[in-house]
């Protein structure tokens, strides 16, 4: 159960916070040498659905003004959520058994934290209003790369808003928004496993874990909204770097 409610806090924290939730979910049992279903994709996949828990809190204003009010953002969110819809249901296989590699996501902390410094260096003010239809696919298409552990989908989406000429603040609204189809899709392909009972989980971890990550996952989104008004992801990508330094020496040490 303390394991359970740790990482459901490390989902939630991370999730929005462009430092890749899945990695720190996948580094954590293989740290702390977890094992059973604490380190599996369902698992995961399961303290998302804290987190998407977490956006509905946050952003169901918005969603209400999208569906009645400013459809064609609406529509752009759509489009923009099909790349990683398509990625996730062709490859899920092979990222749960080929990908969830402590190695893989140390490359993608450095190779995402340095794309984050670039854009960083961008000049970028447009607001979410002017987000076109090319816009849209090209943060989705960022957002399809974000299966890979260690890329983080928030932070990729705001790298790819901000490289697009969209103000921080906007790409981070756009890439939480656009984040909650997809989150919901994965948590409902995973979800029915779940509750067929597919290799008997206890429901309690499952509990603990999403109850933990929704109520994180709201702190995390208030805060990354406030922050981004007046600070770029900087800090994020050099956060990215040490945790990846560590990841290697952990390898090495391993041996």
């Amino acid at each position: 159960m303390m394991e359970a409610l740790i990482l459901g806090i490390v989902q939630g924290l991370t999730e929005f916070l462009p430092i890749s939730s899945t990695a720190h979910l996948i580094l954590f049992p293989w740290f702390f040498h977890w094992t059973g279903e604490l380190d599996t994709l369902t698992f995961d996949v399961a303290l998302h659905a804290g987190t998407l828990l977490a956006l509905v809190i946050c952003f169901w204003k918005d969603w209400i003004d999208l569906i009645f009010r400013k459809q064609k953002l609406f529509l752009l969110i759509v489009i923009a959520s099909l790349p990683a819809g398509i990625a996730g249901l062709l490859l899920n296989d092979l990222v749960e058994h080929t990908l969830r590699s402590p190695f893989v996501i140390a490359l993608s902390l450095v190779l995402f934290g340095c794309v984050m410094l670039i854009v960083e260096k961008l000049k970028s003010n447009r607001p979410l209003e002017h987000i076109t239809l090319r816009d849209a696919l090209m943060i989705g298409i960022a957002q399809a790369v974000a299966i890979i552990p260690g890329v983080s989908r928030s932070g990729i989406t705001i790298s790819a808003g901000l490289f697009q000429g969209i103000e921080r603040q906007s790409s981070a609204r756009f890439s939480f928004l656009l984040s909650t189809p997809i989150i919901a899709g994965a948590a409902l392909l995973h979800g029915r496993k779940l509750l067929a009972g597919a290799g008997g989980q206890d429901m309690g971890l499952f509990i603990i874990g999403v109850i933990a990550s929704a109520v994180t996952g709201v702190a995390a989104i208030r805060f990354l909204m406030s922050f981004f008004r007046k600070h770029p992801m900087n800090v994020f990508a050099y956060y990215r770097f040490i945790l990846a330094a560590v990841i290697l020496a952990g390898l090495w040490l391993r041996r």
